[in-house]
């Protein structure tokens, strides 16, 4: 072979290397929602005791937040709801035994330990979502155990026993009143950014068993409503009732829901997916989230799909096809099962790559916007293959949360730099009317100003404690001589930047 001959081989193959797929990274989202479960119940993830100190339980919470923080991840959905006891000081619910060891418990020094927990989460860069779970009155039958102050004892009429726990019973206007009152309670005192459901609403089905609403069905059920239509209207005035209660307080806290994956098997409705699921969300859970994202009521869904891409019962690649073809009107991210890793009995998921694949799955879905790991401490103690994998291909960079769809794209405010100056650990800048803002994002920049600066460039995104001044470590940005500052509203949206020029501070 001729000199020029290898040299145009040569070249031909490296152009050929270099383009193939196989030697490309992950593409990393700008705007992704990757989110994070934090069960309480039980002591699931957190905390790890309730008799523990407030000391240990802060930096267990701080170790969560940290660890997912390192793998870029946005939003922690934590459960400050339980069984109708509450993580925080509430008017409606007893402190829960799980946070102080014995249900209604006043322990001063955790007093406001939820505030604490949304703060930290916020100076991390991340949204801060309160998970409830509505109608699940006590964990088990063990009522002694119960608060004099908490629902069982002091309204036992709204109480239905079913299997081996007690729910409120979805069909009494007082309970619906009750929750909305408890949801306006959280939303109005504590500065979050959305307020979450998961699957339970009626309970699951239990072979054998009757739910014993019969009385409240006969009493308020409209003339030749079915059971079933009554029971998913007891469930739609809930989401529609939640929903409009945090608009009218704070429009920009959002309301998710993550239902069970199923919402219907094709075999009892073409609609449905080409699952054989034992139960589903429409027929036993008696939720209608096409329902819910018809009428506008959602500003996310995360359907909870947490079965391995080709299990014949249920399939996660099947699933996601079918949330992604019958979803409208909101944000679509999808929940996936971390905790089933070489720890269950489908085979799959002794794969390193089960959970990747998954993620890579729902990337290619335009609608799908993200997804949410069930649970916290799921990848914390085990599985560090998957761990790295994940961090290196899939989530090597920072990505922003959507804003919802129903946030108006008109009303991001004007922010201008006043004045600007540094001491010896950070540089401290001024700016008008900060008020609407959750964050500052700070990106290396030339003299001139680009329309949109790459998230993978990120130096810090800094929390608005200050309604006037946001202070930026000197560790973050070192030398430079310009840098870009945006801003993260309430909403989640992000402002055009502004050009600082550093050397120039005293």
């Amino acid at each position: 072979m001729s000199m020029n001959k290898f040299i145009i081989f040569f070249f031909i193959v490296s152009l050929t290397i270099s383009s193939c797929s196989v030697f490309k990274p992950k593409p990393q989202p700008r705007t992704e929602f990757r989110g994070f479960w934090v069960a309480t119940v039980v002591n699931i993830d957190w905390p790890k005791n309730g008799n523990d100190a407030i000391e240990k339980q802060k930096a267990d919470y701080l170790k969560i937040l940290d660890f997912y923080k390192n793998l870029n991840f946005n939003a922690a959905i934590v459960q400050i709801r339980t069984a109708g006891d509450a993580f925080y000081k509430s008017d409606y619910a007893p402190w829960s035994r799980f946070l102080n060891g014995e249900e209604g418990k006043f322990d001063p020094s955790k007093e406001h330990i939820l505030d604490w927990m949304i703060t930290e989460t916020h100076k991390r860069g991340m949204e801060f979502h309160a998970w409830l779970n509505p109608y699940r009155a006590t964990f088990d039958l063990k009522t002694e155990r119960l608060s004099a102050t908490h629902d069982f004892n002091t309204h036992p009429e709204w109480m239905l026993k079913y299997g081996k726990k007690y729910y409120y019973d979805p069909g009494l206007p007082e309970v619906q009143q009750r929750m909305v009152a408890i949801i306006d309670e959280i939303v109005t005192n504590y500065d979050i950014d959305a307020i979450h459901f998961d699957d339970y609403f009626y309970p699951y089905t239990i072979k054998d068993e009757v739910f014993k609403d019969s009385i409240s069905y006969y009493n308020c059920a409209k003339p030749d409503q079915s059971l079933g239509d009554w029971r998913r209207s007891n469930i739609d005035s809930l989401i529609k009732k939640s929903h409009d209660i945090i608009k009218t307080r704070k429009p920009w806290v959002q309301l998710g829901v993550s239902p069970f994956g199923v919402w219907k098997n094709k075999s009892t409705d073409e609609r449905g997916s080409d699952t054989k699921a034992g139960q589903t969300t429409y027929e036993d859970l008696y939720a209608d989230p096409l329902l819910w994202m018809e009428e506008g009521w959602l500003d996310y869904l995360i359907p909870q799909v947490y079965w391995s891409m080709e299990l014949s019962v249920a399939s996660h690649r099947k699933i996601v096809d079918w949330w992604s073809n019958n979803s409208q009107n909101t944000n679509l991210y999808i929940g996936n099962g971390p905790y089933k890793i070489r720890n269950n009995s489908d085979t799959a998921w002794d794969k390193k790559k089960e959970l990747p694949t998954q993620i890579s799955y729902a990337r290619e879905k335009s609608i799908v916007q993200g997804n949410a790991f069930f649970s916290a401490k799921s990848l914390m103690n085990n599985n560090a293959d998957v761990l790295k994998h994940l961090k290196k291909k899939y989530y090597k960079t920072a990505a922003l949360p959507p804003s919802s769809k129903f946030t108006s794209e008109n009303s991001i405010k004007d922010v201008q730099l006043k004045t600007k100056d540094k001491s010896t650990i950070y540089i401290s800048l001024k700016f008008n009317n900060l008020e609407s803002e959750r964050y500052a994002m700070i990106y290396p920049s030339g003299k001139t100003k680009k329309e949109i600066y790459p998230i993978k460039k990120l130096l810090a995104k800094v929390p608005i404690q200050n309604k006037e001044e946001v202070q930026i470590p000197l560790d973050k940005i070192g030398r430079r001589k310009y840098i870009a500052v945006t801003f993260i509203d309430f909403y989640g949206r992000e402002s055009k930047p502004i050009i600082v020029l550093l050397n120039q501070i005293d």
